[in-house]
């Protein structure tokens, strides 16, 4: 394959006075993942840190008020390759030591990914690209050698753990079921959530992976539409409402409760 270089690779929006969501448009969809920054009064966070195919820090820097903590919601390859590239990164506990060793099972080309995963994947009703980029960062590239970075967490964080970052303070949800660590981060006084890949507006929820588990997902759903949320920012996709977080949740467990397919 031939590919053009990219002008550039991060773009970003800013959704309010306090966070700005950045995300990679040569990413395919399917790896596509959403970085929440958020600016706070004694230390920013940045929720997920996308792909690494590009150095993330160099290029959103002038974001950052402070200094930066990096959360990984959890450590599939497309939430933490650019994990490595900040000093403070806190990690849930069930995936700590994943992420210490890095989760290298994909590939930037579908040739040369695992088949059970790609099949898995599939089955969830995605379609996954002969490349998953579309361009190169920069000259030189070799997409080939993509790989995902060892990174230790500096804070290992547990369910009901607070995350402040000054003005504002977040408690750490667990909420397994797509990986077997996931958590997010709520904040009760806004009604706040940052759900990684529990739920997101933009597609099927990927629950066929070898290590997620759809009886666990269930409780989560369970969890999550009874939380009085405004707003959810997720992964992948729009944010959205409590409505239509509520819709999400009913939509999975009655697929479940029928015994049908995800």
């Amino acid at each position: 394959m031939s590919f053009e270089i990219a002008d550039r690779w991060f773009e970003r929006k800013r959704i309010d006075d306090d966070i700005t969501v950045i995300w990679e448009p040569h990413i395919d969809p399917l790896g596509r993942c959403n970085i929440w920054h958020i600016r706070g009064s004694e230390t920013d966070l940045l929720v997920d840190t996308g792909m690494g195919v590009a150095e993330l820090k160099p290029a959103i820097e002038d974001l950052f008020g402070h200094g930066v903590i990096a959360f990984a919601t959890h450590t599939h390859f497309d939430h933490v390759g650019s994990l490595h590239e900040f000093e403070h990164r806190m990690v849930g506990r069930h995936e700590a030591e994943v992420m210490e060793d890095a989760d290298n099972r994909f590939s930037l080309f579908r040739e040369d990914m695992d088949p059970e995963l790609v099949e898995c994947i599939e089955q969830s009703g995605y379609k996954i690209s002969e490349c998953l980029i579309d361009a190169l960062p920069r000259p030189g590239y070799d997409a080939r050698a993509y790989k995902v970075e060892p990174a230790k967490a500096t804070r290992i964080v547990d369910e009901g753990d607070e995350v402040s970052i000054g003005n504002r303070r977040f408690e750490v949800m667990e909420l397994p079921g797509h990986s077997p660590g996931s958590i997010g981060l709520w904040e009760a006084e806004t009604g706040t959530l940052f759900s990684g890949d529990a739920a997101y507006d933009d597609g099927p929820l990927l629950d066929m992976l070898p290590e997620s588990d759809i009886a666990v997902y269930c409780k989560t759903m369970e969890r999550l539409m009874a939380l009085p949320v405004t707003v959810v920012h997720a992964g992948h996709g729009p944010s959205f409402d409590r409505d239509r977080l509520r819709e999400m949740c009913h939509d999975y467990l009655e697929t479940h409760a029928a015994g049908g397919a995800p």
